[in-house]
């Protein structure tokens, strides 16, 4: 077996692979406030996580997200914006294909996303070949 050797301080360029394109997924954080009493928790948001443990392919192909309960959300505000900054959503990093499009719940600032728990567990089904929710 050959062993493989790094130059270092090389003035030659290392052809380096472009960051993969991935979709970003925001959830809500878990034990946040909203009044008064015991923490809450968002079932979409969990029921999304519970997919991403069945399928781990998923978690591995998105880049994840938390965020807090409070509005404005703003890293999903800077991307979409205040009208659409609910949770569980999936911004897609790419448009999507033309068979997909049925699967995309709407389009800002020239990014598509998938809102709602069950919407994204139909995209994932359609793109991924994961089972579809029931």
């Amino acid at each position: 077996m050959r062993k493989r050797f790094v130059l270092q301080n090389s003035k030659i360029p290392i052809p380096q692979e472009p960051p993969m394109a991935r979709d970003t997924l925001f959830l809500l954080k878990e034990d946040f406030a909203d009044g008064q009493g015991a923490p809450y928790y968002c079932p979409d948001c969990a029921q999304i996580t519970g997919v991403m443990a069945y399928f781990p392919k998923l978690r591995h192909q998105l880049d994840v997200r938390y965020v807090d309960f409070a509005k404005p959300r703003k890293e999903i505000v800077a991307i979409l914006s205040e009208q659409h900054q609910g949770c569980p959503v999936l911004i897609l990093d790419q448009p999507p294909a033309m068979d997909a499009l049925a699967y995309v719940t709407g389009q800002v600032n020239g990014k598509s996303f998938i809102a709602g728990a069950k919407a994204i567990g139909n995209y994932w089904a359609y793109t991924q070949g994961v089972s579809r929710p029931h």
